[in-house]
C-alpha cells in the first residue's frame, strides 16, 4: 500500500484564498437553484466553463496554492510537485481532508502506474472531468478508490463496463476481470465473464487468451452460455492454453474434464485421441469421459438415457455457431413488416441422430401487440376503437418447429437468440435471450429495443442481425438398474 507522509503548516494564506473560493462556489450554487416565480423576463446567466477555466488555471499556476503534494515513485528520483488548494482537495476526498488538516506540504509514494496519472487525477479534483485510454482505466480506479473519490471511482468503473467491446492489441478484458476480482466489484466482475461467454470466439483467436487465469478459465468451462463455433474449437483452444502456461497435473486434468466430448464428433475424438499431445499425456484422466461420449454416439439416445444421467452439463449444447445448430437471419428494415423464414437443424448431438433434420419456422414482428394493448369496439361510442399507437406496439420473435414426430420422444429444444451489435467498429453479441424449453417465445425480446431509430444499439446499418441457435435436451425416460 502506498505511504503518506506530511510536514507541519507553512502556509499563512489559506483560509483568505479558502473564502475566495467559497464565495464563487457559493455564486454558482445560488444561480443555478434561483426561483423565478414564473417570470417570463427571467433569465439564468450562466459562466460555469468561466469558473472551470479559472480552476485549471489556478491548478497550472498554483496562484493562491496552500498546499503541496510531493508524489513519489520508483520509476523517478525526482518527486512530482503540485501546488494545489486544500480546500478544492478537501472536497472531492475525504482523505485529503484528513492528510491536510495540520499540515500543508504531503509525500505521497505511489507505483509508476499511478504516478503517471497523478496530473490527471489532481486535474479532475478541480475541474470534475477527466479522459482516459484503455490501459489508464485501472489505475485511474485504484486512485480513485485510495483517495476515496467515489464520484470517479464510479466513473471509471461504468467506463470500464461500456468499453468491454473495445478493440486493443493485447486484449483488456481478461485483465479488467481480474482486476474486479481483487478489488470486489462484482457489477464489472459479471459484466466481464458475460461478455467474454458471449465473444469466446473472438477471445480464443487473441493474444487475451494466453492471459486466462486457471480460476477464469474453469469459470467459463462450467457456462453452457459460451458462444462459440464448436466444441472442438472449445478444445483447441485449451489445448493450446495448457500448451503455453503448463499447468500442474491436477489443474490441466481439472479442465480437461470440463470438456464437453459428447458434443464433439466421433471421427474428431478419434483424431485428436492420434494427434493431441496433451490428450495423450492425460489419457488417464479422460478416458472413462472419451469412452462415455462414444457410447453416446453409438446408440440410441433413449436406450442411453436408461443407464446414463443426461441431465447433465456433459450432455447439454453449448451456443453453438455451426449451421448444424442454427442458422443466421439479417432482417433489414425491421421496423417495416412482418417477416418470416425457416431453417434445419440436426434433431440432436447423437451421431445416431445424424441424420435426421427438424425443419424451425421464425416469425418476426417488429409491432405485435398483447391482448392487453390490442384495440377493442365500445358500445357507448358507436363503435369506436380505442386509439393505438405504433409504439404501444413491441417486437417479437416466434420460433415453433414445422412437423412433430415420434423421434420428438425425450428431446426437448432450447431456443437461444444472439442479437449482434456494432460495437468499436466490431460486430459483437450484446444480447442473448433464451426460451424456455416448452415456450415459442422470450417474453423479453427486444423489450429494451427502439427499432424505429436507425442510431438503435441493436441494428447494423439499419438491419437486425440474429443468430438463432437450437439446443436439443435429451431427458431420461426410463430407468433401468446398472
Amino acid at each position: 500500500m502506498a505511504r503518506l507522509t506530511g510536514t507541519r503548516p507553512v502556509a499563512t494564506r489559506r483560509w483568505g484564498s479558502a473564502a475566495a473560493f467559497l464565495l464563487l462556489l457559493f455564486t454558482v450554487q445560488a444561480a443555478q437553484k434561483a426561483d423565478f416565480s414564473g417570470d417570463s423576463t427571467a433569465a439564468t446567466i450562466n459562466h460555469s466553463l468561466t469558473l472551470l477555466q479559472r480552476l485549471q488555471e489556478l491548478l497550472q499556476n498554483g496562484n493562491g496554492s496552500d498546499s503541496v503534494l510531493r508524489v513519489r515513485s520508483a520509476a523517478s528520483d525526482e518527486p512530482k510537485v503540485f501546488h494545489t488548494h486544500q480546500l478544492l482537495l478537501s472536497l472531492q476526498s475525504e482523505v485529503f481532508e484528513s492528510l491536510l488538516h495540520n499540515q500543508s506540504v504531503v509525500t505521497l509514494y505511489e507505483p509508476p502506474e499511478t504516478a503517471a496519472l497523478f496530473e490527471k487525477f489532481i486535474r479532475y479534483l478541480y475541474c470534475g472531468g477527466v479522459s482516459i485510454l484503455l490501459h489508464q482505466a485501472i489505475p485511474m480506479h485504484q486512485l480513485a478508490s485510495k483517495y476515496r473519490v467515489w464520484g470517479l471511482q464510479r466513473g471509471v468503473a461504468e467506463y470500464m463496463r461500456t468499453h468491454l467491446a473495445s478493440e486493443s492489441s493485447q486484449g483488456h478484458v481478461v485483465g479488467w476481470y481480474q482486476y474486479a476480482v481483487r478489488v470486489g466489484d462484482a457489477a464489472l466482475q459479471e459484466s466481464c465473464l458475460q461478455f467474454l461467454a458471449w465473444n469466446l470466439s473472438a477471445v480464443l483467436g487473441s493474444a487475451e487468451w494466453g492471459s486466462v487465469s486457471v480460476e477464469l478459465l474453469l469459470l467459463l468451462l462450467e457456462r453452457s452460455d459460451l458462444v462459440l463455433h464448436s466444441e472442438l474449437e472449445l478444445y483447441t483452444a485449451v489445448e493450446g492454453w495448457l500448451g503455453r502456461r503448463q499447468p500442474e497435473a491436477p489443474v490441466a486434468e481439472r479442465v480437461l474434464r470440463a470438456i464437453r466430448y459428447p458434443m464433439i464428433a466421433p471421427s474428431q475424438l478419434f483424431r485428436l485421441q492420434a494427434q493431441s499431445a496433451v490428450l495423450a499425456r492425460h489419457r488417464a484422466a479422460v478416458q472413462d469421459l472419451l469412452f462415455q461420449a462414444f457410447q453416446f454416439h453409438a446408440a440410441s439416445p433413449l436406450h442411453f438415457a436408461k443407464y446414463f444421467d443426461v441431465n447433465c452439463s456433459m450432455f447439454l449444447p453449448r451456443n453453438y455457431l455451426a449451421p448444424s445448430w442454427g442458422s443466421q437471419w439479417v432482417i433489414t428494415n425491421p421496423a417495416r413488416d412482418d417477416r418470416s423464414t425457416s431453417f434445419q437443424t440436426q434433431l440432436g448431438p447423437s451421431s445416431h441422430d445424424a441424420g435426421k433434420r427438424v425443419t424451425w419456422n421464425v416469425l418476426f414482428s417488429p409491432r405485435w401487440l398483447p391482448v392487453s394493448l390490442r384495440p377493442v369496439y365500445s358500445d357507448s361510442v358507436a363503435g369506436a376503437i380505442q386509439p393505438v399507437r405504433i409504439e404501444d406496439g413491441r417486437p417479437r420473435l416466434v420460433i415453433t418447429p414445422a412437423m412433430s414426430s415420434p423421434d420428438f420422444a425425450g428431446v426437448s429444444f432450447q431456443k437461444t437468440v444472439l442479437v449482434g451489435v456494432r460495437q468499436q467498429g466490431r460486430v459483437l453479441v450484446k444480447h442473448a435471450y433464451s426460451f424456455h424449453q416448452s415456450s415459442d417465445e422470450a417474453a423479453d425480446f427486444l423489450l429494451h429495443a427502439d427499432l424505429q431509430k436507425r442510431t438503435s444499439e441493436y441494428l447494423i446499418d439499419n438491419s437486425l442481425h440474429l443468430h438463432i441457435i437450437i439446443k436439443p435436451v435429451y431427458h431420461s425416460l426410463i430407468k433401468v438398474k446398472k
